[in-house]
């Protein structure tokens, strides 16, 4: 089969190099944004009277036709094309003959693929984003459903102080918030169309960059035409956001895993969300959140691919940068995937307040409450802390909790002790008077759950 460029050559291409040089398999989902930016770039062309208004018209309505034909799937894909741009191409030469190759003027694929990856992943940006809005909603459903459940929180996996379980979902609203405005500075630092570039010097012909920038939906068009079509920080830093999204992913994946368990036995997990075994028939197992934390690893590996196969590429193009695309598409579409199962798992997910409840008593939680207490009393903190510390290893010795102490046991330890610390040390009073701004009190986790609610409502307007 003939190749577009084989004009130079006077063999044909060895078919391993034809299956090695190919990225038609993987690069086909792009196709949608490879034809409308062939479509905005012919009627630029037609525009500048670089070609007639008729074999626009020709071009447009056979890019048409070939993108109806991939959307019901009556296009081949075939390993000889290459790559989508090509593929696209030959299938308009068949279609509407030789004024398709009119469509290639001021243009190489250089620019072209540089465009095509750009527009597909700032289109894959904005969706993540809204299944990150989805996902936020979800936690402030579930923070405001349960606001009055009261969990222990954990420091190196120890029982440290008691939160409300509302403040700890609205921790995870923080990293995904983080997450939509890092994927928005992505999306304005993207917001630059290459396709004019070139090769990569540019073009003779009298182009209009800035209107194609405009239909395609581009605020403004890159500077540098070397930069244009060798650029690919865009993918770096989406591949970054995609990472850190995973993280934050498996860090709440970890906790709903550690929180299934018969120990800790403080969630359940809906039927529909969860697993057997195939010999054990007393498992319930969270494959969910396992995979999703399993997932994270593979995500981080396309990261490092793509830094590592751009850092000691010479200006401009290299065939290379052909290996950019497989690990961004893997990474989006693991990530789309895993934030729509967490978040349709999370929402069925059932609390078992009555286990969290029975995990306050010992643990000794309300330690620094006892210690605070005596500094308002006028002890210097550290001193107040060597008591408490010296109240709880004679609690630990006779098995009790210091909820259980009495007046008299407390000033066993400090004469500045009185009858208001059965009070301070009771479980809800020791979350609600941690009033500090950003605090666990139920006031402070319901001005985050507005401020919440307006920051997604910002997002909207």
């Amino acid at each position: 089969m003939k190749k577009l460029w084989e004009g130079r050559f006077k063999k044909e291409t060895n078919k391993l190099l034809e299956k090695f040089n190919a990225s038609i398999l993987f690069d086909c989902r792009m196709y949608a944004e490879d034809i409308n930016g062939s479509i905005i770039h012919s009627r630029m062309l037609a525009k500048q009277n670089i070609i007639s208004v008729e074999e626009q018209k020709e071009i447009e309505t056979g890019l048409l036709k070939i993108k109806e034909e991939i959307q019901n799937e009556n296009f081949e894909f075939k390993i000889e094309d290459e790559d989508i741009h090509m593929a696209v191409e030959k299938r308009l030469t068949e279609l509407i003959g030789p004024v398709a190759g009119k469509l290639h003027t001021a243009r190489s694929r250089n620019d072209q693929v540089a465009l095509d990856i750009r527009m597909y992943t700032r289109n894959k940006a904005h969706y993540i984003t809204e299944l990150l809005i989805s996902l936020e909603k979800t936690l402030i459903n579930l923070a405001e459903k349960n606001i009055d459940i009261i969990i222990p929180g954990y420091t190196h996996l120890q029982r440290a102080q008691p939160i409300l379980f509302s403040h700890h979902l609205m921790a995870y609203f923080q990293m995904f918030r983080r997450d939509i405005t890092r994927l928005s500075d992505y999306l304005e630092r993207s917001d630059e169309m290459p396709l004019g570039a070139g090769a990569l010097a540019g073009t003779t012909f009298n182009i209009d960059r800035h209107y194609v920038a405009q239909e395609l939906g581009f605020s403004a068009v890159t500077q540098n035409s070397l930069d244009s079509v060798s650029d690919r920080d865009f993918i770096i830093e989406l591949s970054s956001a995609i990472s850190i999204i995973s993280m934050h992913l498996s860090r709440f994946s970890e906790e709903i895993i550690i929180w299934c368990t018969s120990e800790f036995n403080f969630l359940k997990l809906d039927d529909a969300f969860s697993t057997g075994s195939s010999i054990m028939p007393q498992k319930k197992n969270p494959d969910i959140p396992e995979l999703i934390r399993g997932k994270t690893g593979r995500i981080y590996g396309n990261l490092m691919g793509i830094l590592t196969t751009m850092k000691a590429l010479p200006l401009a193009y290299n065939k290379d940068m052909q290996e950019d695309k497989e690990g961004i598409f893997d990474s989006i579409d693991n990530i789309e995937i895993s934030l729509e199962i967490f978040n349709e798992m999370l929402a069925t997910i059932t609390i078992n307040d009555g286990e969290i409840l029975k995990s306050m008593k010992y643990g000794f939680l309300n330690a620094t409450d006892v210690a605070d207490y005596l500094a308002k009393k006028g002890i210097p903190f550290r001193n107040a802390h060597k008591i408490v510390g010296e109240i709880v290893s004679s609690c630990e010795d006779k098995k009790i909790a210091i909820d259980d102490m009495t007046l008299e046991d407390f000033k066993n330890f400090s004469p500045v002790f009185e009858s208001d610390i059965t009070e301070i040390i009771k479980t809800e009073n020791c979350v609600n008077e941690r009033k500090s701004f950003g605090g666990t009190s139920k006031d402070n986790v319901l001005m985050q759950i507005k401020n919440g609610n307006d920051f997604l409502n910002s997002l909207i307007s």
